[in-house]
């Protein structure tokens, strides 16, 4: 019996070993729920044309303005040139150690680093550097410089590059070319991922001392493309690196296809849209659809110059809308919240300022069949999620027959407005000599409008303007501030404002970026994505649960609840979506034929002659 219990044990230790080895083996990839999708061996993404012609001259246009190069400190966060590190453009100049595959909810591949290695609870996290990665000086990307990157973002980066450090235990050099990251109790089964996106920053090229500076000198990169020529405010230049130590491995195939790239900047949309037409830039992504129906009559369009091309995704719809400073005394109470979202007048707005081409916005995750909860009631793992916090959750939400306020489309609904003085009431609001008030104060705010995503500044003015006259009507005084880009992304970025004009995109795989939105960390630090500075007990469980889900169904149910918190809570008055997206552009700019579960990628782009 001894010989057999012993036996067993050995057995069991074998296995053990076995499964301690398969899970810390180095590997081409890493998925936040399962495996990778693409093999070990494989050649390129999906969604790219290996054989794409690489050669001319792209040119974006853009809407803002820039006086730096660096875009990891605050100073220069929203003012920092477009291309550098770049989510739509491209990162350019800087790279992160893996590269996201955009055909996958959220799975990457080899970058800087050509493997990765874990353990099964993703307490640490190890990457083998491609031996050939290099900074464009020439000098070799090195485990000093990742080390580097961290300890100069933890002292003078920018949120959230700045807190990265808050959830690692040690980072070491435990090879040549590997770094490894253990990680503390305030860890998730995300973070491994985000160390993963994170930039690294080249050692040897930065001065620590002046590294919190705006600056207009051209940085070292390990990105295919070097800073050619600058004009503050007005455009960048950008040129290939011919001597690029990344354009044959497999995630950098079919993509960076231009020899220069060019980004030009604009006042307004206005001047944009005219400057398109001229031909100074390539590509016009239209976010009007009336604009889109009724203003490309011009004759490039007509002469076949310009080819106007529709694109759908699977990616949910991002989040466009005016959000309640909930700083703000003013908008603490959520009854409040509701009344003023209940007052603006979607059918209104989509009939007679857009001929109704927009469907509303409702969810966080509009559109997503798994993860928005939006005419969906709640499972039993959402309910078990959301039980410490029904108090946070309308009823309404829950059952799933919630959707945001519908109106007979006059602009002036009075069902809807006997509603809104009602709910008002609730909060100790009265109508005296025609104003809303309480404790003599009428009840009066500021709307801080500008260009976001999704949306013009002219559109986002018209829309608040038709939402000042239904608001005046019962007795509540809406200002209207319009400033340029500069003073709006300032103002916005030091919560400077009563409600803002704003925009939050979706993921097919929401994490730890939620934290920097809706967490409760996220309220006071200035630059962070909390506009309305909502958060609660809730939100944060909910964010810490879908983090660190393991199974997909468990991650979907930890969204959904997620999103039932956040529509519970009005903290924006949601404004409207798109189910196509619509780009204008060259007829020589060429896209491949295929378009991955997020959407069209313009790094995949290229030019035929």
């Amino acid at each position: 019996m001894l010989a057999k219990f012993q036996s067993c044990l050995a057995v069991g230790a074998i296995l053990l070993a076995t499964t301690s080895f398969a899970v810390a083996e180095p590997k081409h990839g890493i998925a936040m729920h399962g495996e990778p999708q693409l093999p070990a061996d494989y050649k390129h993404f999906q969604y790219v044309n290996p054989d794409a012609p690489k050669g001319g001259s792209m040119a974006y246009g853009v809407v803002g303005t820039f006086d730096s190069l660096n875009p990891f400190v605050l100073k220069s966060m929203r003012t920092t040139a477009r291309g550098i590190w770049d989510p739509e453009f491209g990162n350019l100049v800087y790279e992160s150690l893996l590269q996201r595959n955009y055909d996958e909810p959220f799975t990457m591949y080899g970058l800087l680093a050509e493997k990765v290695e874990t353990d099964d609870e993703r307490t640490w996290i190890e990457f083998t550097l491609n031996a050939d990665a290099k900074w464009s000086d020439g000098v070799p990307v090195t485990p000093e410089d990742v080390i580097f990157t961290y300890d100069i973002l933890t002292e003078k980066g920018r949120p959230p590059y700045d807190g990265r450090m808050a959830r690692i235990q040690k980072i070491e050099k435990t090879g040549e070319r590997k770094v490894k990251f253990t990680f503390n109790e305030k860890s998730n089964r995300e973070y491994p991922l985000i160390i993963g996106l994170t930039p690294v920053l080249p050692k040897h090229a930065i001065d620590p001392e002046t590294f919190e500076q705006s600056t207009l000198e051209a940085p070292i990169g390990s990105g295919p493309y070097l800073v050619g020529e600058v004009k503050p405010g007005t455009s960048i230049t950008y040129k290939r690196n011919p001597d690029y130590w990344g354009k044959d491995i497999p995630s950098k195939v079919g993509v960076d296809n231009y020899d220069e790239i060019k980004v030009e900047y604009f006042r307004d949309t206005t001047a944009q849209f005219e400057a398109f037409k001229k031909g100074v830039f390539d590509i016009y992504p239209e976010t009007d659809p009336g604009k889109w129906e009724n203003n490309y009559d011009f004759p490039a369009v007509s002469e076949g110059k310009i080819i106007k091309s529709t694109f759908t995704s699977d990616e949910p719809e991002r989040m466009v809308g005016f959000f309640f400073n909930t700083r703000r005394e003013i908008f603490k109470e959520r009854a409040v919240r509701e009344a003023l979202s209940m007052l603006f007048d979607f059918e209104w707005v989509n009939k007679n300022l857009f001929n109704d081409r927009f469907t509303r916005t409702g969810s966080y995750w509009q559109n997503s069949k798994e993860l928005s909860a939006l005419g969906r009631p709640a499972d039993d793992k959402e309910k078990e999620l959301l039980a410490p916090f029904m108090d946070d959750v309308l009823p309404s939400v829950m059952d799933g027959t919630y959707a945001p306020t519908k109106t007979d489309g006059s602009g002036r609904d009075r069902k809807i407005m006997r509603d809104v003085v009602k709910k008002l009431s609730e909060a100790g609001y009265t109508i005296e000599g025609g104003k809303m008030m309480k404790d003599g104060k009428q009840l009066s705010f500021e709307v801080l409008i500008g260009s976001v995503a999704g949306a013009s500044q002219s559109e986002i003015e018209r829309m608040v303007l038709a939402y000042q006259r239904t608001a005046e009507a019962v007795g509540i005084n809406v200002g209207i501030r319009a400033v340029d880009d500069a003073q709006f992304q300032k103002r916005r970025q030091t919560w400077d404002y009563d409600m803002v004009a704003g925009a939050l995109s979706a993921s097919l795989s929401p994490g730890a970026e939620q934290i920097w939105r809706w967490g409760s960390q996220s309220v006071e630090p200035e630059g962070t994505f909390n506009y309305s500075g909502g958060s609660s007990a809730g939100i944060d469980a909910m964010i810490d649960a879908l983090v660190n889900a393991r199974e997909r169904e468990d991650f979907a149910a930890a969204v959904r609840a997620y999103d039932r918190l956040l529509m519970s809570g009005h903290y924006v008055i949601p404004l409207y979506h798109l189910s196509e997206k619509r780009v204008a552009h060259r007829l020589r700019i060429k896209q491949p034929d295929y378009s991955p579960l997020y959407g069209y990628q313009l790094p995949t782009w290229w030019i035929e002659e």
